[in-house]
C-alpha cells in the first residue's frame, strides 16, 4: 500500500534529498516576509535561555523561532488588555468622582467597556 504525499513528506521520503534544495532570490525572501507581515530582527539572548526554549520548542515538535514569536504575540496581546483594563479603571474612577451629569447612551457605552474588559 503507498503512503499519501502527507506521510511521506513527514516521513522525510518526499523533499529531504539535496535535489530538492535551493536557496530563494532576496527580492523573493523580503515578498514573503513582507506578504506574512514580518520583519527579521537581532536579539541578544542568554545562553541557557536559548537552550531552554529550544528544548521547550523541540518537546513541542516545533521550530523555536516560531514558538518565540507566538510567545511574544501573546505577550503582547496580555499586556494590551491590561493597559486597557487600566486605562478604563482610570476613566471610570474619574467619572465617579465628577457630579453626575450623564446621559444614558454614554452610561450604556461605558458599561459594555468595562464587560469586555
Amino acid at each position: 500500500m503507498k503512503k499519501d504525499n502527507v506521510e511521506l513528506w513527514d516521513s522525510r521520503e518526499l523533499g529531504a534529498s539535496e535535489d530538492h534544495v535551493g536557496a530563494v532570490s532576496l527580492d523573493f525572501n523580503i515578498e514573503i516576509d513582507d506578504s506574512l507581515g514580518l520583519q527579521a530582527i537581532s536579539i541578544r539572548l542568554q545562553k541557557d535561555l536559548l537552550k531552554n526554549l529550544k528544548s521547550i520548542a523541540s518537546y513541542y515538535d516545533v521550530g523555536y523561532q516560531p514558538m518565540i514569536r507566538d510567545l511574544l504575540n501573546r505577550f503582547a496581546d496580555s499586556e494590551i488588555k491590561k493597559i486597557l483594563r487600566d486605562q478604563l479603571r482610570k476613566i471610570e474612577k474619574e467619572r465617579q468622582s465628577r457630579p453626575q451629569d450623564t446621559t444614558a447612551p454614554v452610561d450604556e457605552f461605558m458599561s459594555d467597556m468595562q464587560k469586555r474588559a
